[in-house]
């Protein structure tokens, strides 16, 4: 036996989207009901566990062989529920997942949709997700199913021989994708990579509960007052209906109010100055903005996600951006934190702790948006460790410079590191000492550095908030125009790697550009391979006409749930190389620290966080490892700042 191919189906109290695989192994409840699997690519055998069934001695051990490897689509999941109902020990290492394949080669991260999408014969059976609604989860008591909780074999006889066929089918599917990827193998280091990624997963990272719950119990208890309050001021029954609101709002101003948005309330409160009863409407809508703050959502996803040990796991999906290889949050969405920028975290943090809602509405006034960017906070170090959190230093900026030979912008990371002002510089023709941080052409050089890398125009500079920075949108043409004049390489960069993808695409040939990338197809998938050897994926391209009459290059992509075709053009093309350079210059750091050491418990686009013994490691050797040249981008300037904390934050 070479592979065992695996797909369990399994039941559980617990509510797996919602509270991630790890809690939801750890309900007393849970159990594996069906077990199937397929020895060397064989067609799948059933093994009915519910029914009192044995897996064979034979595959029980193969687990637990590593010689042997274990295959499944979405392996974490079937290697965490296997581990934890039979108490094995189950290494990363000796797995292999084939939804991560899948994802390597830009097809969709479902069985079924990927498998419709490569073509096959074999597609999922439709009516799997019915019958794991009716096997799989908690069903509703009532008369006629005789007050049962849950929905066992005997119960129908006839849709569990249809469960076990949909079983196995799983495992044909998952084979048969197997079977038509083997032509686009993982890089060694991917594979390095995914057991690091299943290790931190398992690890997972540590919740001061006490502050979640208490977060929880102050938002309800200030929304309880903010309610109380708009009905004393409205008459309304219920003040938090926005129909109702509206009619409301209508009637106190004499203007009908249609919207009551976070984009539409600034204004209404603007204009509601000139009102007779102005502090009434104002006062109903900022509760109304106050109300519509979701300060909690990240705590209930903690509080849903938390295991026994206090920590959350599974916080990160491999591959989950499939463009370019980054990882996606998961349940508490860690990608996407609110940053923290009161000055006294501590005190802030120390107020939730001691339940004083009342003195935190003294101290703070705003109660959603305290609690809202004490979130990060609620991440902390385990007993005799701290955090050590470490962030590459603006790394798209470097990677872009590197990739495309600005050299001008090397120079600044090769020194002083102040791209904003420098960028500014290059672009008014200014000298850089003139430049102070809260001077209107820093600001311009930031908006532009945001906005415009990736062939961005005035529209870029408006959704990086350049409007809102004082800018008028007259001015933005001229700034992408002066932006562009500044870095003629980065403008170039777009236009050959433009040209490089549709000649690709055009002749089949291989398209070399700097720094090891080069463009291929092979099958039906385009290729850009990057410097350090990965490669980016883009299914069954084609050429047509753009609307500036050109050929563009597009592909099959899974956007909005929908598999559908994508137009895309050269500044988005270096988009997705930069952002993929960088996402593999972390993977390496990743696996430099864990040979060193030191134990990451989760990841946030370029920043590391480690859990580390009081008395091993420090920042100086974090940066240093992080900073460490990658043989594959000589000349790459790097840089990452690292801090120490026992609660996790934005420094």
């Amino acid at each position: 036996m070479r592979e065992l191919g695996i797909d369990i189906e399994t039941y559980s109290s617990e509510n797996l989207t919602d509270c991630g695989v790890y809690r939801y192994v750890e309900a007393l409840d849970f159990e594996i009901l069906l077990f199937s699997y397929s020895v060397d690519g064989a067609p799948a055998v059933a093994v009915d566990l519910a029914s009192g069934e044995k897996i064979p001695d034979t595959i029980f051990n193969a687990l637990t062989d590593p010689t042997v490897l274990k295959t499944a689509f979405n392996a974490a999941f079937e290697r965490t529920c296997l581990a934890e109902y039979f108490n094995l020990h189950l290494p990363p290492e000796q797995w292999e997942c084939t939804m991560a394949r899948v994802a390597q080669l830009g097809l969709p991260l479902s069985l079924d949709a990927a498998s419709k999408a490569l073509g096959l014969p074999i597609e999922k059976d439709a009516v799997g997700k019915s019958l794991i609604r009716y096997f799989c989860v908690p069903c509703k008591p009532s008369k006629v199913n005789g007050s049962r909780s849950k929905n066992l074999p005997e119960h129908d006889p006839v849709k569990w021989e249809a469960f076990k066929q949909y079983n196995r089918k799983d495992v044909d599917v998952e084979q048969a994708i197997r079977a038509k990827i083997t032509a686009f193998p993982s890089p060694s280091l991917e594979k390095e990579v995914w057991n690091l990624d299943q290790r931190i997963n398992d690890r997972g990272v540590m919740i001061d509960y006490s502050l979640v719950k208490n977060a929880i119990l102050f938002d309800a208890e200030y929304k309880e007052k903010l309610t109380s309050e708009a009905i004393e001021i409205t008459a309304l029954k219920n003040p938090n209906s926005g129909a109702q609101l509206k009619r409301w709002l209508t009637e106190a101003t004499g203007e009908e109010v249609t919207s009551l948005t976070k984009k539409t309330i600034p204004g209404l409160l603007e204009s509601a100055d000139v009102l007779s009863d102005s502090h009434a409407v104002k006062r109903i809508l900022e509760i109304r903005q106050e109300m519509g703050k979701t300060s909690v959502s990240k705590y209930m996803a903690m509080k849903e996600a938390i295991c026994i040990d206090r920590r959350v796991r599974g916080l990160l999906q491999y591959y989950g951006a499939n463009r370019t290889g980054r990882w996606a949050g998961r349940l508490v969405q860690v990608q996407n934190l609110p940053r923290n920028e009161m000055a006294d975290l501590d005190l802030a943090r120390n107020t939730v702790l001691a339940g004083d809602l009342d003195w935190m509405e003294i101290l703070f006034g705003n109660v959603p948006d305290t609690l809202s960017q004490l979130i990060r906070t609620a991440f902390i170090a385990k007993p005799g460790h701290r955090l050590i959190p470490s962030d590459f230093s603006a790394i798209e900026a470097r990677v872009i410079a590197w990739l495309a030979g600005e050299k001008w912008r090397l120079d600044v990371f090769n020194t002083h590191g102040k791209i904003y002002e420098a960028s500014a510089a290059q672009m008014f023709k200014v000298p850089i000492e003139s430049i102070t941080k809260g001077s209107d052409l820093r600001q311009k050089g930031k908006v532009a550095e945001l906005a415009l890398g990736y062939q961005g125009g005035p529209n870029a500079l408006i959704t990086m908030g350049a409007l809102a920075m004082g800018l008028t949108e007259d001015e933005l043409p001229k700034l992408v125009k002066m932006w562009r004049n500044a870095n003629p390489a980065i403008v170039q960069f777009w236009y050959d790697v433009n040209a490089a993808a549709i000649e690709a695409v055009r002749t089949g040939q291989r398209i070399r550009l700097k720094h090891g990338i080069s463009m291929f197809m092979q099958g039906n998938i385009f290729f850009i391979q990057l410097p350090s050897g990965r490669c980016l994926s883009y299914y069954e391209p084609i050429l047509r006409e753009n609307r500036f009459g050109t050929d563009s290059l597009s592909y099959m992509s899974l956007e909005k749930g929908k598999w559908s075709r994508v137009d895309t053009y050269g500044g988005k093309l270096v988009e997705n190389i930069v952002q993929a350079v960088a996402r593999d210059l972390l993977a390496e750091a990743m696996v430099r620290l864990d040979k060193a050491g030191y134990s990451i418990v989760m990841h946030v686009h370029d920043e590391v966080v480690l859990e580390v013994p009081i008395d091993f490691g420090s920042i100086e050797e974090v940066d240093r490892i992080m900073s460490q040249p990658v043989t594959w981008a000589p000349g790459l300037p790097m840089k990452a700042e690292s801090y120490e904390t026992f609660y996790y934050k934005k420094d």
